[in-house]
């Protein structure tokens, strides 16, 4: 599990000066909202890449944010097999499952050195009485989540194995673009083709064959990373129309 690291005192990004919060795929929070958030931070978290964020049936005392770095969610069998349900990148918030439910129903690894923000689990409730703008944020980034389990389960269920992997990554390049981990020059993803294969539920042989497929058509560069060549074209065989074009929270 992954230790927690400075502070208050010894923060690098004082919410007021948060690099994400210029982005403008994040909504602007009010001046007692802001002030609330940077009370309810208690400091920062640096994680190594590999490392365990949060493990499955844990108890934490902490919420994070993600302010840099990519991470994915998941779940294991008991014989071991992984099925990767999300990917997250800069502004998501982690641990609200463990937090409402008591414990964690799902673990989390980072896949690149990271840097988390930790706020303190038993504020929620202030957050909710005082800010319900905030306690609203709070209900927008699970219903949030909730839609992209949708369009996963539609890819498990009626996309072909290349419309699976041409939707996985558009959709993990298009979230990450948005948050500046990715440029229009420079569309790599520290990902895997056991990563999507556990999380398209496919074996690691048809995973291959599909990828290839996909560099057939000028659509990803497979090194040691995947390297994104044509996002609209990954979207168009997917039948994907993109991101939402709403600002959304950051806490």
């Amino acid at each position: 599990m992954a230790k927690r690291q400075s502070e208050k005192a010894k923060q690098r990004f004082p919410c007021e000066k948060c690099p994400l919060r210029p982005l403008p795929i994040f909504r602007e929070l009010r001046a007692e909202e802001l002030a609330f958030v940077s009370r309810f931070k208690r400091g920062e978290l640096a994680v190594e890449k590999g490392a365990t964020v949060l493990l499955e049936g844990s108890h934490s005392a902490h919420l994070y944010t993600v302010l840099s770095g990519w991470a994915f969610r998941y779940k294991l069998m008991t014989d071991g097999r992984r099925q990767i349900l999300n990917y997250l990148v800069p502004g998501d918030l982690v641990g609200l499952q463990g937090s409402l439910m008591g414990e964690m129903q799902h673990s989390v690894e980072a896949l690149s050195p990271m840097l988390l923000c930790v706020f303190e689990r038993g504020q929620l409730e202030e957050l909710y009485r005082r800010h319900p703008g905030l306690g609203y944020d709070i209900t927008w980034i699970a219903s949030r989540e909730e839609q992209m389990l949708d369009e996963n389960l539609l890819s498990i269920g009626r996309r072909t194995a290349l419309e699976r992997a041409a939707y996985l990554l558009a959709f993990i390049a298009s979230r990450g673009q948005a948050v500046g981990l990715l440029s229009s020059d420079a569309r790599e993803i520290p990902i895997t083709q056991q990563h999507v294969a556990d999380t398209l539920g496919l074996s690691l042989v048809h995973t291959n064959k599909t990828i290839r497929k996909l560099a057939q058509r000028k659509l990803v560069e497979w090194r040691d990373g995947c390297r994104i060549l044509d996002l609209e074209g990954l979207m168009e065989l997917a039948g994907w129309e993109g991101l939402p074009t709403t600002p959304r929270p950051l806490l």
